[in-house]
């Protein structure tokens, strides 16, 4: 049932995106988004979990978070670009389905804190959120070009190998339950306030933190010392 809103939301948005309601339409990715985070814990809990209900929540998810970012992204800013737009709205819907397609088939990755590539929930989060806050678009003469990387850098994110946290481990942390209630808490409240703003700014953090830890990383072992190399000197011969 979970699986089944989530699909709802993303046909939702692609409706109300042809009635130029871009507004409404990015509100209904986001509470796909949170379906999709519940409905596998969910069917867990519940004893339901399937083969069937992982391949559903798949196709699902190629709606809600790759066709229906793509309209939307389309119908809000790639239009003017006429069809090199479009083209950049199928790249981005391949990139969702590559993404989902190799989540499906990797090996179980004993590392449960990282994905590889951007999760494609995370991708049309920042596709919706920057619908969100400038829901007419933006009043320069750049603006479909800033629409086409929107679209284009979370597209590419997705089928790349770049490590992202997963939100499981962002979010729950046992050992501080009693933290990361209050930390959820006062997430809430500041969505509630500025819904907007707040919505962006976690979207756009979320997809920076994946290139910024790579780069964190390279660097880091570039610093460390190369390991010494010991010769193994031939004894003496003594008289």
């Amino acid at each position: 049932m979970f699986t089944v809103g989530n699909l709802f939301c993303g046909y939702a948005c692609i409706v109300y995106a042809m009635r130029a309601d871009y507004e409404t339409a990015a509100v209904f990715i986001g509470v796909a988004t949170v379906l999709d985070l519940l409905d596998g814990r969910i069917a867990r809990l519940a004893g339901a979990a399937s083969e069937f209900g992982g391949e559903f929540d798949s196709l699902a998810d190629v709606i809600s978070f790759g066709v229906a970012p793509a309209v939307l992204a389309l119908a809000w800013g790639l239009d003017p670009l006429g069809r090199l737009g479009w083209a950049i709205g199928f790249l981005y819907v391949t990139a969702a389905a590559l993404r989902l397609a190799r989540f499906n088939i990797q090996p179980n990755n004993p590392d449960k804190r990282y994905f590889a590539g951007m999760p494609s929930p995370a991708a049309a989060g920042v596709v919706a959120s920057t619908v969100f806050a400038w829901p007419d678009g933006f009043s320069i003469p750049q603006a479909p070009i800033i629409a086409l990387t929107v679209v284009l850098v979370p597209a590419l994110m997705m089928v790349s190998r770049v490590r992202f946290r997963s939100f499981a481990a962002l979010i729950l942390k046992p050992h501080r339950a009693f933290v990361s209630l209050l930390q959820f808490a006062l997430l809430i409240a500041a969505i509630a306030v500025e819904p907007q703003i707040v919505l962006f700014m976690l979207a756009y953090t979320y997809l920076a933190s994946g290139p910024v830890g790579y780069l964190m990383a390279r660097l880091a072992a570039k610093k460390d010392p190369p390991e010494m190399k010991v010769k193994h000197l031939k004894p003496m011969k003594t008289a």
